[in-house]
């Protein structure tokens, strides 16, 4: 064999062993590309399966009314194919109708007494999971455009000849009124009590009363159609704001993406811009 045909020879060697490297290093890569398509494949399925769907049931005090209205859209928005409907009312009301069987995912209260009512009920229909305060709020007194009657104090509501109207004293906003009216040891006879904080400041709007104990977040809702006056007695009767999962949810996922937007930066921007307070 001459010395041309054996280093022919060599260099076909080498060149076959490179050809073969480069076949085992596509295959590899085939097989990679292939394996990363396959998780990111099932990574997109475990993203579809957490879509979610249906109604979200909310029962929330009447006074968070407009900003859970607001938090509605934004999470009906955000996710496609969900619709949240709410229930509005005194807290003891809804509590009462969640613990009665009424189909329900979430419970918000003006208050921990009326949240308790749902949390403490023992034969387990209708309770919920462990509360938590999203946010506070703060009395206020209600009056007609302008204050014609010049109510500038808690004890001014007890003039003779004053139309008030306060909250029932087992709805949340009446138990804070009248808290303060204790602690500044004045006594008020309303001209009536209302059902839910939204119903007294009504009566207030439409002049069938001249002044009512509302909160400041109703006060701020109702714009022009009346005017607020602040008391320091309010200071003394804040009420917190608790928010639960109701055991047994019809659509449990839902709930707990909506309650966490509650509690969210955003949330809590919509709900401070309404006139609430921290937790």
């Amino acid at each position: 064999m001459t010395r041309y045909a054996r280093r022919t020879r060599r260099t076909l060697q080498v060149t076959g062993v490179g050809v073969a490297a480069l076949l085992a290093l596509s295959a590899c890569s085939s097989g990679s590309d292939s394996s990363s398509k396959k998780d990111s494949s099932s990574s997109a399925s475990a993203d579809s399966s957490k879509k979610l769907t249906g109604t979200v049931t909310v029962f929330a005090a009447a006074s968070l009314k407009e900003s859970f209205t607001t938090l509605g859209k934004d999470f009906e928005k955000a996710h496609p194919g969900t619709k949240v409907t709410f229930s509005f009312g005194g807290s003891d009301t809804l509590a009462a109708s969640i613990t009665g069987g009424a189909p329900a995912d979430v419970f918000a209260a003006a208050s921990p007494k009326t949240m308790a009512i749902v949390t403490d009920k023992r034969d387990g229909k209708g309770t919920a999971t462990a509360p938590s305060t999203f946010v506070r709020n703060q009395l206020e007194i209600a009056t007609l455009p302008g204050n014609p009657d010049k109510v500038a104090s808690l004890k001014d509501l007890t003039k003779s000849g004053l139309k008030v109207v306060l909250c029932d004293k087992t709805v949340p906003c009446g138990a804070a009124a009248q808290k303060a009216l204790d602690a500044s040891k004045l006594k008020l006879t309303p001209a009536s009590y209302e059902q839910d904080v939204k119903s007294a400041l009504t009566k207030v709007e439409l002049k069938e009363a001249d002044a009512a104990v509302v909160y400041k977040t109703d006060v701020k809702a109702a714009g022009n159609k009346v005017e607020g006056v602040e008391f320091p007695e309010s200071a003394n009767a804040i009420n917190d704001y608790p928010i639960a999962l109701l055991k047994d949810a019809p659509n449990a996922e839902a709930a707990k993406e909506f309650i966490a937007l509650v509690q969210s930066p955003e949330g809590q921007k919509v709900l401070t811009a309404a006139g609430f307070l921290k937790p």
